[in-house]
């Protein structure tokens, strides 16, 4: 600069600057601006891992590598130091949680992190200084670690616990099937029973009362004599004991034999007393029903056919059954002289017929006109028992 005081200052067109002063003329050419200086490298100086200090080293360190931890060290505290040799130069410094956040926290002086109450997973600690221009770091430092989950998450536990759940669950099932066949077991020995041993000897009786009435000389068609009833209820009690056997015996629970055995016993009773039958039902071999169902369906089909074909003096009964949804439709229907439905309430037969019904939740009606014949009705639920003798199987 000249000497003296300054008189004048003037910034030409291309940026020159020119002072006056009293003894002279300067002329002043800015230079470029100079670029601000990158922070150094940023540094790791100590790790905490659950209060228990970890080795770093004591020039610090750029990246670490961690051990697996346990579920129980989810908590860190990590120093770092960025270096600048700037003077009057002051850092802040950014950090971010890779596998918990995705962005950078804000700017700080602090040269501590705490991380508490970490999940278990995979992370990488990234720091980074800034210097006062907003010059970040060039490379971050960086931890990287990984927390285990507690035992009873871990995939060798889980597939223990799911192991020990099958076993358990297949024990139950063998111990299910177990019982199931010996409660079949049960019902086909108690079936041979009443087959083998009390059916044979009420078939004796029958017939040993028949050959004494005939050598007593009581064959002359009397139905009231001692032995000709012994003989009646000797053939009843062979014809009920039958039954019982059919439905206690496992082998018979199918729709098919229930259908079998209606049919047979529809004929054996109208073919006698000259009524035409007229019998429809669903030709299906596998469906299974319950020992409950298949008794009170063949029980009411049986006290219905009896009645029509002793009571009403009919001449055809048809007979309907049928598969709806989860429900078993039966209709017996006859053209005979009909019934004062109110007056036969009373009557144990009906009685026992509509509580067979509903003690299985099926619906039990009887229509009837006088001299117009007579519908029974029986509506039974299915499902639930065919499901487990399927379960049986």
């Amino acid at each position: 600069m000249a000497p003296g005081a300054i008189k004048a200052a003037f910034r030409a067109i291309d940026g020159t600057l020119w002072f006056g002063t009293s003894k002279g003329l300067s002329r002043l050419v800015p230079g470029t601006d100079v670029q601000p200086e990158a922070p150094r490298p940023i540094l790791l100086t100590g790790l905490s891992v659950a209060g228990e200090r970890r080795m770093v080293s004591a020039l610090g360190e750029t990246a670490m590598t961690l051990q697996e931890l346990a579920a129980s060290q989810n908590q860190l505290q990590i120093d770092f130091v960025g270096l600048s040799f700037v003077p009057g130069e002051v850092l802040r410094y950014q950090y971010r949680l890779v596998g918990s956040s995705a962005d950078w926290s804000a700017p700080s002086q602090e040269r501590t992190v705490t991380l508490a109450s970490l999940a278990p997973g995979r992370y990488q600690f990234l720091v980074r200084a800034v210097n006062a221009d907003g010059v970040a770091s060039a490379a971050p430092a960086v931890i990287a670690f990984g927390i285990l989950p507690p035992f009873w998450q871990r995939w060798w536990f889980l597939t223990l616990v799911a192991s020990a759940l099958g076993l358990i669950i297949y024990a139950l099932y063998r111990y299910r099937v177990a019982r199931i066949l010996e409660l079949a077991n049960v019902r086909t020995r108690i079936a041979s029973d009443l087959h083998d041993d009390i059916g044979a000897n009420l078939t004796k009786i029958s017939i040993l009362s028949e050959v004494a009435r005939q050598k007593l000389g009581n064959g002359n068609g009397e139905q009231d004599s001692p032995l000709a009833s012994i003989a009646r209820i000797s053939r009843e009690s062979v014809a009920s004991m039958s039954d019982i056997v059919w439905a206690i015996n496992p082998q018979r629970d199918n729709l098919h034999d229930v259908v079998r055995r209606m049919r047979l016993h529809a004929e054996e009773t109208c073919m006698p007393n000259e009524i035409e039958l007229e019998f429809e039902a669903p030709e299906d071999r596998d469906l299974k029903l319950g020992i409950d169902t298949r008794r009170c369906l063949y029980l009411v089909f049986k006290e219905a056919i009896n009645n029509a074909a002793r009571h009403s003096g009919c001449w055809r009964i048809r007979v309907a059954l049928s598969l709806e949804k989860e429900w078993l439709w039966l209709e017996i229907a006859d053209n005979g002289l009909g019934l004062d439905v109110a007056e036969e309430s009373d009557g144990n037969g009906i009685l026992s017929m509509r509580r067979r019904a509903e003690s299985l939740g099926g619906e039990f009606e009887i229509e009837s006109i006088t001299g117009n014949g007579t519908a029974v009705r029986l509506r039974l639920p299915y499902t639930q028992s065919n499901l487990f003798l399927l379960g049986q199987r």
